[in-house]
C-alpha cells in the first residue's frame, strides 16, 4: 500500500513537473481589448497618445497597438489592421517631429518639471521594435522618414554606449541597439549591441542580480531581466539564458505572496504596493515561469497592453517548476548571509544584513531598515524599505533626528548625516542559531532586532538597544483607513498630521493591532525624499506612520479575524 501511495504521489509531481504553462492567449485577449481604449487616447492631428503634459513616453503606446497589428490569430480582428498602422505610423512621426538634431528629446515629466535632452531608452526601443513590425507595410516615402529618424537616433546611442557602464538604461539601449541594426541593416551595432549585453550578463552577481551602488537593486532588477530576455528572445545567445534562470530564482523568493516587489535588500527603492508584471526574461526556465503563472493568477484585471505585447511577442511558454513554490514554508538564506527569508503559515518576513556608506547620490538609498513583516491576509504591515534625509524610517537613530531633514525646494540637497546623528549602521549580521533576525552596529552602540512568529496571526518583535538608542518601527499606511489607540486616540491617514504622545497598549490600523510597551509614541507622517522630483518632494502617501519606542522592548503584531469589530 505505501509502495502504491509512493507511485501515486511520485506520478502527481511529475504531472505537475511536466504540465506546460501558457498564457499567450490571455495576453492576446488582454491585448486586445484595450486597443479601443489606445487608439481613443491619440490626438489624431498631431500623432500624440495621453493626457495632460505630453512627454515622449506617453508613444510607447505604439509597440502594444505593433503587436496586435502583427500577430496573426483567429481571434485577433486587428491583425494588419489599416487603423492600426495609420495611427502607429502618425506616433512615430510625432517622435520624429519633437527630435532635435542630435535625435534626442526632452525628458519631460506630467509634473511639469524637465531633466535635460535625451536619448529615452524606453521610446526609442519600443519605436525600433514597432518599425521592425510594420516596416513591410509602410508606404516607401514614410519608411524612409522613419529610416533617417531612427538612424539618427541610435547613431547617437552607439555613440554613448562605448563608454557606457553597466547600468539598467544603456542595458536597454544596447537591446534596442539590437534590433536597430538588424531593421536598418547595421551589422555593426548588433554586434555592439551583443558585447555590451554580455557585459551586462557578466555584470550579474552570482546570487542572481544586479547591483548599482552596493547590494541588490530588486525593482530595476526586473529591466535587466525585460533588456535581456527579449535580447535572448530574438538572438538565442548562450551567455544570456543562465543568467535569466538564476534571476529567475532569486526574484521568486523576493517577491511577496501578493506579487508586489520585497524592498527591504533594495538599494534604490522603497515599497510601492504595485504589483510586478512578469516580462519575457521570466519565460525561460521552469521556475521562471511558474514565478510567471503565479503573477498571471494574481492579477485579476487585463494585463497593462504593454506588458500583454511584450510576453505575446517575446515569451517563451513551456514546462513549469515541480512542487509547490507558493504555499509551503521554507528559509532563504541570500548569499553568505546577507539577508533572509522566512515562510511561516501566511507570514513573509525578510531580513537584510546588508550595510552601506550613506551615498550622496539621490538614486541610491541609505540601508537604515532592515525589517519587514507581511502576512497574506493584511500585507506589507512593518518595514517598507529605505530613503533620504528621513531618519525615522531607520530601525534605530543614535543622536538627534531633527538634524537630518528634507528642506522644501532644495533641489541638490547634502545628504550626509551631520554629527550629532547616526541613523545608518557601519555593520549587520543575520543571528543565528535558528534565531531570525539582525546585529546592528552603529559604531559605539548596537541593536538588534528578532522576528518570532507565535501563531498563524500572532508575531513577537523584539527590540534590544544599548542605552541612547531610539527604535523606530515603520508602519505601512492605508490611505483613507482609520488608526486608533488604547488611549482613546482615532484619526483617518490622510494629509493631515498627528503625534500620539500617549496611545496605550495598542494601536489598530487595517486590520492589524501593533501592541506597545510603555513609552511608545505614534506619528503620522514621515515623509520620504522622493528622488524622481526635483526637490523630493513627497506626497502623504508615501510616507509612513512611525512608532517610536525605547532602545529595548517588543511589539506584538496581531492580524485580525476579516470583518472583526474594533476590540
Amino acid at each position: 500500500m505505501l509502495v502504491k501511495l509512493a507511485v501515486v504521489l511520485l506520478a502527481a509531481v511529475s504531472a505537475f513537473a511536466a504540465e506546460p504553462i501558457r498564457f499567450k492567449a490571455r495576453c492576446l485577449e488582454d491585448l486586445t481589448a484595450q486597443i479601443p481604449e489606445i487608439l481613443a487616447s491619440q490626438d489624431r492631428a498631431t500623432g500624440r497618445f495621453g493626457k495632460g503634459i505630453w512627454i515622449v513616453t506617453d508613444q510607447n503606446a505604439m509597440l502594444p497597438l505593433a503587436a496586435a497589428w502583427s500577430w496573426k490569430d483567429s481571434k485577433n480582428r486587428y491583425y494588419h489592421s489599416r487603423e492600426l498602422l495609420d495611427a502607429i505610423m502618425a506616433a512615430g512621426d510625432a517622435l520624429i517631429e519633437d527630435q532635435d538634431e542630435r535625435g534626442q528629446w526632452m525628458f519631460r515629466k506630467k509634473d511639469g518639471s524637465t531633466w535635460g535632452k535625451i536619448y529615452m531608452p524606453w521610446t526609442y526601443s519600443r519605436w525600433v521594435r514597432s518599425y521592425g513590425l510594420i516596416r513591410d507595410a509602410m508606404p516607401a516615402e514614410r519608411r524612409a522618414k522613419w529610416e533617417k529618424a531612427l538612424r539618427l537616433g541610435f547613431t547617437g546611442i552607439s555613440r554613448e554606449l562605448t563608454t557606457a557602464r553597466v547600468h539598467n538604461i544603456p542595458g536597454h539601449h544596447a537591446m534596442g541597439l539590437h534590433f536597430a541594426g538588424k531593421a536598418l541593416n547595421e551589422p555593426a551595432w548588433t554586434t555592439q549591441a551583443a558585447e555590451f549585453l554580455r557585459r551586462v550578463a557578466a555584470g550579474q552577481h552570482p546570487d542572481g542580480y544586479w547591483s548599482e551602488n552596493s547590494g541588490p537593486v530588486v525593482l530595476y532588477g526586473a529591466v535587466y531581466v525585460d533588456t535581456l530576455g527579449i535580447y535572448y528572445a530574438e538572438s538565442k545567445d548562450p551567455a544570456v539564458l543562465p543568467v535569466l534562470q538564476k534571476s529567475a530564482r532569486f526574484h521568486r523568493y523576493f517577491t511577496y505572496p501578493d506579487g508586489t516587489d520585497v524592498e527591504t535588500i533594495d538599494e534604490r527603492n522603497p515599497y510601492h504596493g504595485r504589483m510586478r508584471m512578469p516580462n519575457p526574461g521570466f519565460t525561460f526556465s521552469p521556475e521562471g515561469r511558474s514565478w510567471v503563472a503565479r503573477q498571471l493568477r494574481l492579477r485579476k484585471e487585463p494585463l497593462p497592453a504593454d506588458d500583454a505585447a511584450s510576453l505575446l511577442l517575446w515569451g517563451q511558454e513551456g514546462e513549469g517548476a515541480a512542487g509547490d513554490q507558493e504555499h509551503a514554508d521554507f528559509d532563504y538564506v541570500l548569499g553568505s548571509g546577507d539577508a533572509a527569508v522566512r515562510r511561516r503559515g501566511p507570514w513573509y518576513l525578510v531580513v537584510s544584513a546588508l550595510t552601506a556608506p550613506v551615498p550622496t547620490s539621490r538614486w541610491f538609498q541609505d540601508r537604515q531598515n532592515f525589517v519587514s513583516i507581511y502576512h497574506d491576509r493584511a500585507g506589507l504591515i512593518l518595514g517598507g524599505g529605505n530613503t533620504k534625509l528621513q531618519p525615522a524610517w531607520s530601525n534605530f537613530t543614535v543622536g538627534d533626528t531633527a538634524l537630518l531633514r528634507r528642506r522644501p525646494g532644495d533641489e541638490q540637497p547634502n545628504f550626509l548625516p551631520p554629527n550629532g546623528l547616526r541613523h545608518a549602521p557601519v555593520s549587520a549580521r543575520l543571528l543565528d542559531g535558528g534565531r531570525f533576525g539582525v546585529d546592528l552596529d552603529y559604531g559605539s552602540h548596537r541593536g538588534q532586532i528578532q522576528l518570532e512568529v507565535t501563531g498563524p496571526d500572532r508575531l513577537e518583535y523584539r527590540i534590544t538597544g544599548a542605552e541612547g538608542m531610539t527604535a523606530h518601527a515603520t508602519v505601512l499606511p492605508r490611505m483613507g483607513q482609520p488608526v486608533s489607540s488604547a488611549s482613546g486616540d482615532v484619526a483617518t491617514l490622510g494629509d493631515a498630521a498627528f503625534d500620539w504622545a500617549a496611545p496605550g497598549a495598542w494601536i489598530e490600523h487595517a486590520g492589524v493591532r501593533i501592541l506597545l510597551p510603555p513609552q511608545a509614541t505614534v506619528h503620522w507622517p514621515l515623509l520620504p525624499h522622493n528622488p524622481y522630483t526635483k526637490d523630493g518632494r513627497a506626497e502623504p502617501g508615501e510616507g509612513r506612520m512611525v512608532i517610536d519606542l525605547p532602545s529595548s522592548g517588543r511589539l506584538g503584531v496581531v492580524v485580525l479575524p476579516r470583518n472583526s469589530e474594533k476590540r
